[in-house]
């Protein structure tokens, strides 16, 4: 039996013109060089494991594949925190968006002092900053692609049907 995959929305940028406009100045943004792409990738893909969605997962994936990463800290990103590829401020990056995105204990704070204090230890205020936009740029995307659910490992043009 042939099952046809079809994504929940057309594509947004067709749908919402300005769209386009806004994420691109998001790019831009983001993109300052103040923290490496690999990080914002690393970063981006931890954010689509934690929300377990296959789209955000695969891109990232892809992304990070596509820029000459290596297969073992792509596949680490999982476990970053016991794996010994990652830099310091890797590191501080992968605790950053996984303390954004992961419900704390019970009267805890989501982000800590700690978990701040070690981010702050590895990147000046422009890139702190920079990084914390990054972690909200795929905050942006994820209900796109939860609700929306384009169609993982498919181009641009086909990923929403």
């Amino acid at each position: 039996m042939s099952e046809t995959h079809r994504s929940r929305l057309s594509n947004p940028v067709r749908t919402l013109p300005d769209l386009g406009a806004l994420t691109g100045m998001m790019f831009k943004v983001i993109g300052n060089g103040t923290v490496p792409q690999s990080t914002i990738s690393l970063v981006h893909l931890r954010a689509g494991q934690i929300v377990a969605n296959t789209y955000l997962t695969a891109m990232h994936t892809e992304a990070l594949r596509g820029a000459g990463e290596s297969e073992q800290r792509i596949t680490a990103v999982s476990s970053w925190a016991d794996a010994l590829c990652f830099t310091p401020a890797e590191r501080a990056a992968l605790a950053l968006v996984e303390a954004v995105l992961t419900a704390p204990p019970a009267g805890a704070e989501r982000v800590s002092d700690e978990v701040f204090a070690e981010a702050a230890a590895h990147y000046d205020e422009k890139a702190l900053t920079t990084l914390v936009l990054a972690i909200s740029q795929v905050n942006f995307f994820i209900p796109l692609a939860l609700i929306g659910k384009p169609l993982p490992g498919r181009s641009a043009s086909q990923q929403w049907t």
